[in-house]
């Protein structure tokens, strides 16, 4: 079985919302160049094949999900 870094070494987090579009971008350490890979749901993970680790997750739709999922969706 192949290993697959999450976090190889203790960063902070680097986080950006686009509320237009409404989308998270989570990046552990800067941002870098990665390959998306959809998970589905509206999740990306971001994977740097040479370091085989993850790099970062792209939340699509966080605004609608926390109103759905909090209660506060409006009628």
């Amino acid at each position: 079985m192949e290993v697959l870094n999450i976090v190889d070494q203790q960063q902070p987090l680097d986080l950006e919302y686009d509320g237009d579009a409404d989308v998270l971008y989570l990046s552990i350490g800067k941002p870098r160049r990665a390959v998306g890979v959809d998970i589905g749901d509206g999740l990306v993970v971001r994977y740097d094949e040479l370091r085989q680790e993850v790099v970062g997750l792209t939340v699509i739709g966080l605004k609608r999900r926390l109103e759905k999922n909090l209660g506060s969706e409006p009628e």
